[in-house]
């Protein structure tokens, strides 16, 4: 299979960003995309909403169903499957993509982002993995995408955001599980992980870091498109990095996904 034709796509945090970029990879194929983000409204600080990305994916030939989901919310998250599944007749792949992110030690993570990162990170993935997965069971090649770093107990990675690290490998937590729970029913769960930074408009809002030296989230969108375009009884349970998987398919060129070409990367979290 080389194509997402027809397929129908839950994606979390979908308005903007990584999560848009995927939508848009599939969309081009012909997907069916279940925008499920928080973003109703504008935001002068974050462009882009479900309705401005429900717009993006028509435009370049899939459908989109624009649903204000807040992933916290396990009556909201349920409530968005079933119209997914009322609206395109079922649910073939989730992409776990929606996070919260706060860079910052102990002593200055107030409580109230220490709960927003784990609620949306590591319980986000599991509830929204734990609704989608009635409907997984019955698709022909179903996966599982979560957007989450290799696994790592390193403490270099938790000394500067201990709640941070914790609540993003929480969710690599669930892959590692989840994988080998599901291997017996065919269901594909991995993560996928940037080599470098991503020039997102969250990453612009991150004081002192340039989005000269990163890559544009084209570079993970067509990573996520050739995981999960896999027969999903072939991969499975792998903590991916986006370019190893597109060399692997054949990219030898990633200086188009530079957003300065020949300026020098600087590689995300959790990788060196």
């Amino acid at each position: 299979m080389t194509s997402l034709a027809n397929k129908t796509l839950f994606i979390t945090g979908a308005s903007r960003g990584i999560g848009l970029a995927i939508a848009r990879r599939a969309a081009r194929d012909g997907a069916n995309i279940v925008i499920a983000a928080k973003s109703a409204v504008p935001n002068p600080k974050l462009p882009g909403t479900i309705h401005t990305a429900a717009a993006e994916i028509e435009a370049l030939g899939g459908r989109a169903l624009p649903m204000m989901v807040d992933i916290r919310n396990e009556v909201e998250v349920h409530a968005a499957v079933e119209r997914a599944v009322q609206t395109f007749g079922g649910i073939d792949i989730l992409v776990n993509n929606a996070s919260a992110i706060w860079l910052r030690g102990t002593a200055d993570t107030p409580m109230k982002r220490y709960d927003l990162m784990h609620q949306v990170n590591t319980r986000g993935t599991f509830l929204c993995s734990q609704a989608c997965l009635p409907h997984l069971r019955k698709a022909a090649n179903p996966h599982i995408l979560t957007l989450s770093p290799p696994l790592s107990v390193d403490p270099k990675w938790y000394a500067p955001h201990v709640a941070y690290t914790i609540a993003k490998m929480g969710m690599s937590l669930c892959v590692l599980g989840m994988a080998e729970e599901f291997r017996g029913a065919g269901i594909a769960v991995n993560a996928l992980w940037p080599r470098t930074l991503i020039a997102t408009d969250a990453l612009k809002m991150i004081p002192g870091v340039s989005t000269a030296n990163a890559r544009t989230p084209e570079i993970v969108a067509d990573a996520a498109h050739a995981i999960l375009v896999t027969p999903s009884r072939e991969l499975t349970g792998a903590f991916i990095i986006d370019d190893e998987i597109l060399a692997a398919r054949g990219v030898a060129d990633f200086s188009r996904y530079a957003v300065e070409p020949g300026q020098p990367l600087l590689p995300d979290l959790f990788l060196v």
